[in-house]
């Protein structure tokens, strides 16, 4: 029993002197330092409503109604954006509350503005009663607790003769005073506290927006991943072939090891250029609306006018037939056909070797047809760890676009066919 009560007293003693309790006072001294300009206003605007000379308010009637006219005055200037996430800084630091459970930016929607200016009220309306009581009682209190002991504080305090065990009462209601105001700043501190999530926490709209923001990071880092995984996995599928094959040959043919070598430089050097390109976006981080909306879409990688040099350094014989103005198509949709092409040579080169492939592109309308065929290997591949994400990401890239794209075995070849509309690029 002596425990538990020696805990409940250890627990009512940090509750009202603890670094919290501390830090939730200091948030309430600032919120009734925030309260001072509206209360000046309302000092001349309640004056001639109370007939008083003074400009500060001389009367407690005066005052109060000064603090009743500045109440209206902080909620209507709180409704603007800027306002949540000033509150919202000083709750974090000051007032205890965890920052996952308040809203980040600023109030748009007009639930998010009426809750930020209903918290702001509450913060300076407890503020500045706080505050006016954590001057005015403190000194009350220390007056009356000297009251025994000083002649001199007796008669400047214009005490009567109290009897003497009167005055023995008083240093206890000095002291009882300042625990009083210790609680009251506790219940009001922990009053903003509850408060703080329901009135800075995120709306349904906020949510949203948040849902949103997430799901366009994740669509640009997959975007990204999909850069990397079809210009690195193209470029390594290539030098190894390449490589490979220039070494068997070491002794016989030194001049197609010439070529091979070279074949290799060329294809890693434009490897390089295309990995710096998908780091350079990585590097420069999240991007403000008003810069994105005035630099444009950001190009990444080549187009469809590239593709000579990429079936000359694929590692494997390709025949093309083209149709239609390939120049017509626009960027976006002519980068995304590249990586289509560069992904179907990356995966006829690792599963089919140095087979001949066919490949058809025509542009007809308002559509890009690509038709990619090769032989299917004698046996079946090896599964690399980590792999089989090439068909999905031609698939992802197509999809984005508005279009489709198949891939898998049909008859005795393996073939890539993807549809991308002209009118799908963003």
């Amino acid at each position: 029993m002596t425990e538990r009560a020696s805990g409940l007293l250890r627990a009512w003693t940090g509750a009202l002197f603890g670094s919290r309790a501390r830090l939730r006072w200091l948030h309430l001294v600032l919120g009734g330092a925030l309260l001072m300009p509206y209360w000046l206003v309302g000092t001349v605007v309640i004056g001639p409503i109370v007939g008083s000379d003074n400009a500060f308010g001389g009367s407690l009637t005066h005052q109060f109604g000064a603090y009743a006219v500045a109440l209206p005055l902080a909620a209507l200037t709180a409704l603007f954006p800027p306002a949540r996430p000033l509150s919202v800084a000083a709750a974090r630091a000051l007032c205890g509350v965890p920052g996952q459970l308040l809203a980040d930016g600023p109030a748009h929607s007009r639930a998010a503005r009426g809750r930020t200016s209903a918290w702001f009220t509450l913060h300076i309306g407890l503020g500045g009663l706080i505050s006016g009581a954590s001057l005015a009682l403190p000194p009350f209190a220390v007056t009356l607790m000297l009251l025994p002991l000083s002649g001199a504080v007796r008669e400047w305090f214009r005490a009567p003769d109290y009897p003497a065990w009167q005055l023995a009462l008083f240093p206890f209601a000095g002291i009882a005073m300042l625990v009083a105001l210790a609680a009251c700043v506790a219940a009001a501190g922990a009053l903003l506290a509850r408060q703080a999530p329901l009135l800075l926490g995120p709306t349904p709209a906020d949510r949203l927006a948040a849902a949103e923001r997430r799901a366009t990071e994740l669509a640009e880092r997959n975007r990204l991943a999909r850069e990397l995984h079809d210009s690195v996995g193209h470029a390594l599928s290539a030098v190894t072939l390449q490589a490979g094959a220039a070494r068997k040959v070491l002794d016989t043919d030194v001049e197609f090891v010439r070529e091979a070598l070279a074949a290799i430089e060329e294809t890693t050097r434009r490897t390089v250029g295309e990995l710096d390109s998908v780091l350079g976006l990585l590097r420069r981080g999240e991007m403000d609306q008003a810069d994105e909306a005035a630099e444009g879409p950001v190009a990444t990688g080549p187009g469809l006018d590239a593709l000579d040099g990429l079936m000359s350094r694929s590692g494997v014989p390709v025949s093309l037939t083209a149709e239609g103005d390939r120049a017509a198509v626009p960027p976006p949709v002519s980068r995304e056909a590249y990586r289509i092409v560069q992904e179907g040579l990356s995966n006829a080169l690792r599963h089919a070797g140095a087979r001949p492939v066919s490949l058809w592109i025509a542009v007809r309308g308002e559509e890009l047809e690509i038709v990619m065929e090769n032989p299917l290997p004698a046996r079946a591949a090896t599964v690399r760890p980590g792999g089989g994400r090439g068909v999905r990401g031609i698939a992802e890239r197509a999809a984005l676009l508005g279009g489709d794209a198949h891939a898998g075995p049909h008859g005795d070849v393996w073939r890539l066919h993807a549809r991308l509309p002209l009118g799908g690029a963003r």
